[in-house]
């Protein structure tokens, strides 16, 4: 799960990600921030706090360890589409649902807006063509609040079997554990 960048210094760079679509995404936000760059437009990532104004009471972290709990937390599981199946995922509906019943918002809009966030900021990774078409800015909002949409946290033990191109085969190796760092940077 390694990739090359080569700046214009001619110095290469090496990024190893923790999974395959953990280095997908990196790969698509990095052209993403080539294409600004090239475009004569000023880049800068902002936090999603920033850009959708999320109050300062919700903690994104303590969220997530919420929707985490064996007992309370969103339920993982095992589900069907266009003869794949994927594990240890949810639907979107179930992350509003969840949302409304722990009283962390008030509306299904609102929890569009807190699961982008969460989206936007790794908490959750989608899965399947649906939802990742949306994160890729092809819908309205980047998270879908639709039982097709799947999403998955990206320490659970994720991955997809069945008839899939080659971007979309996840190996049925399980990742567990804390994320530590989203990444690293390593200099050959």
């Amino acid at each position: 799960f390694v990739f090359k960048l080569t700046a214009t210094k001619q110095q290469d760079h090496f990024f190893q990600a923790a999974y395959l679509e953990e280095r997908d995404a990196w790969v698509r936000d990095i052209k993403k921030a080539i294409n600004c760059l090239d475009g004569g437009q000023r880049f800068a990532r902002k936090s999603t706090r920033k850009s959708i104004r999320l109050p300062e009471t919700i903690n994104l972290s303590a969220l997530y360890i919420s929707m985490k709990d064996p007992d309370t937390g969103i339920k993982e599981l095992k589900l069907e589409k266009d003869k794949k199946v994927f594990n240890h995922c949810f639907t979107g509906t179930c992350v509003i649902d969840w949302l409304v019943s722990s009283n962390s918002i008030r509306n299904r809009k609102e929890g569009l807006l807190l699961a982008s966030s969460l989206l936007s900021e790794g908490y959750l990774q989608p899965a399947g063509d649906t939802s990742k078409a949306a994160a890729e800015g092809l819908s309205d909002t980047p998270f879908l609040d639709l039982s097709d949409a799947y999403y998955y946290f990206p320490d659970s033990g994720f991955f997809c079997e069945g008839y899939s191109s080659d971007d979309d085969v996840v190996l049925k190796e399980e990742f567990r554990g804390t994320i530590v760092k989203q990444g690293c940077l390593l200099k050959q």
